[in-house]
């Protein structure tokens, strides 16, 4: 997936809104062994090696894989996971040293060493996925493993947000000995150190989650098993929570589905979760497209687009709109479209292209994906072609794709404006603007931006106190208002619906909005 002072003023503050009739008393213990607490979400992975992934995948990877650091239930700063300890040795933020617990072993019984950690990390960057999490150790120059429990990674530039960087699922630490070091591993099997084992799995249907005993970390386990189930609708997921087939949902909820519970038109026994979160859907437009090129239909776009319409009309206003690619509750978050173009108007959108010998409407085709962002994706993007083709100044054609297609030709340059959402990977402004900049970036489109990428971005890193570089971030983002390469639509809320016997729901997501499905646990009284 997102408020700060320190990170974040309270990403993690979640409020409950309880539609139970009946209460359950919560009793401290071993996990649960009355079966497997069934998950239900619309967000498949598209891999299950985590060099391969920059996208929804880390929701299996937080629960199979460990990484040095990790979110603590209700924080929303990193502390040691696999690690014992961490920190910088240095006062530049160039030096970082992590030691691991002792005799740390993966699920299956091979040490997790520090030559481990220095293999997992350098795989990712030799792989080098497109778009993938490589684009997240620019910082990185070289990684040491000193003995068997020392890791000393050496910075080529400052980068206090090293640690947050190291706290996401991206670098999950494999086993060298299941895991090619410069391939994905692609037989479908997972071997990990994380608080489950992945038992089985089919793509795009289930992951069976099972306790891992030889898990040693923050995590505490409230339940002994978890299955994921993937559904490729709204409409599908919620028919399974009100038939009792699965016992929560997340990542998926449509509006209309969270309106019913909000307004408390479901049945008594469902309950409805309403997180703060920093979800943000946005469009990318290709450079190189002969019409999405020009800056002037960039910014005729700009100024047409009603993000309030969008909100209302498509999501019921269960999203909130969105005027710069850093979500509110952020240090650095600005309002910089909406000081820009103001109120939506095709008249002045008429002139920005006038002004730049455009003079016929514009043909666009506008590209969504089918099964990653929920069931409103598909209305949203027929309420922009609505505006825009209402302008009079666009002929706007929509194309779809399910995800792994998608993502493969968005990667290959094929789309000339394209959808996208974005969770972040750690609660800083920074992951709303470097991962979508620079060459290497999570888009697999180069974007160019010298002044953001050589200056603005190495200068915040420097500094620990995060609070402190509002100023670069809101620099960086009146360039990106500038360029309208990228162009924000809304916030979103984080909402989880579970059953009455399910607690826990309220604890299980960390600061990227990330469910920790061992929170999750079956009320042993009522």
């Amino acid at each position: 997936m997102f408020n700060r002072k320190r990170y974040l003023r309270q990403l993690a503050a979640i409020t409950s809104i309880t539609l139970v009739a009946a209460c359950g008393t919560l009793t401290k213990g071993s996990p649960a062994v009355e079966g497997p607490i069934v998950v239900g979400t619309t967000s498949a992975p598209s891999t299950l090696d985590p060099a391969g992934s920059w996208d929804g995948s880390w929701e299996l990877f937080r629960n199979v894989y460990q990484t040095l650091l990790s979110y603590p239930t209700g924080s929303v700063a990193p502390r040691p996971d696999a690690a014992q300890k961490c920190g910088f040795t240095d006062e530049t933020n160039s030096v970082y040293r992590c030691v691991l617990r002792p005799d740390m072993t993966f699920s299956d019984g091979h040490p997790l060493d520090a030559s481990a950690v220095k293999y997992s990390i350098d795989r990712i960057r030799k792989i080098g996925v497109r778009g993938g999490p490589a684009g997240l150790l620019g910082s990185l120059d070289r990684v040491q493993a000193v003995g068997a429990r020392e890791v000393v990674f050496r910075l080529n530039k400052a980068d206090a947000t090293f640690p947050l960087v190291l706290a996401t699922p991206a670098m999950s630490i494999v086993d060298p000995d299941d895991y090619p070091a410069d391939a994905l591993r692609e037989d479908g099997k997972v071997v990990g150190s994380g608080p489950y084992r992945l038992g089985a799995y089919t793509p795009d249907k289930k992951a069976e989650l099972v306790g891992n005993d030889r898990y040693d970390g923050l995590a505490e386990r409230r339940n002994s098993a978890v299955t994921i189930r993937y559904f490729q609708d709204s409409a599908q997921l919620v028919g399974a929570l009100r038939a009792k087939k699965i016992d929560v949902t997340y990542r998926g909820l449509a509006a209309s589905d969270v309106v019913a519970l909000q307004a408390q038109d479901a049945r008594k026994d469902i309950q409805l979760i309403d997180g703060t979160g920093t979800e943000i859907s946005y469009l990318v437009f290709n450079p190189a497209d002969p019409w999405a090129g020009k800056p002037a239909v960039r910014h005729a776009i700009a100024q047409i687009v009603d993000r309030p319409a969008i909100a209302h009309r498509v999501y019921r206003d269960t999203v909130d709109p969105l005027y710069s690619m850093v979500p509110a509750g952020l240090a650095g978050h600005t309002t910089g479209y909406f000081d820009t173009y103001g109120a939506p108007s095709p008249d002045r959108a008429r002139k920005i292209l006038r002004d730049a010998g455009i003079d016929r409407p514009v043909p666009l085709t506008l590209w969504y994906t089918t099964d990653r962002y929920g069931s409103e994706t598909a209305p949203e993007f027929r309420e922009l072609k609505r505006q825009l083709d209402g302008s009079g100044l666009f002929t706007v054609t929509l194309r779809s794709r399910p995800w792994k297609t998608y993502e493969a030709g968005y990667r290959d340059g094929e789309y000339p404006v394209f959808g996208r959402g974005w969770f972040p990977d750690f609660p800083d402004a920074e992951n709303f603007i470097a991962p979508f900049v620079g060459e290497r970036n999570a888009l697999g489109t180069p974007y160019p931006a010298p002044r953001i990428t050589d200056d603005l971005l190495p200068r915040s890193r420097a500094v620990r106190d995060r609070g402190a570089v509002a100023k670069e971030f809101e620099e960086a983002q009146r360039i990106l208002v500038d360029d309208a390469r990228l162009l924000p639509l809304w916030q979103g809320r984080q909402y989880v619906a579970a059953n009455g016997e399910i607690s826990g729901g309220e604890r299980t997501l960390d600061p990227s909005t990330i469910m920790m499905m061992w929170e999750l646990e079956r009320k042993t009284s009522w």
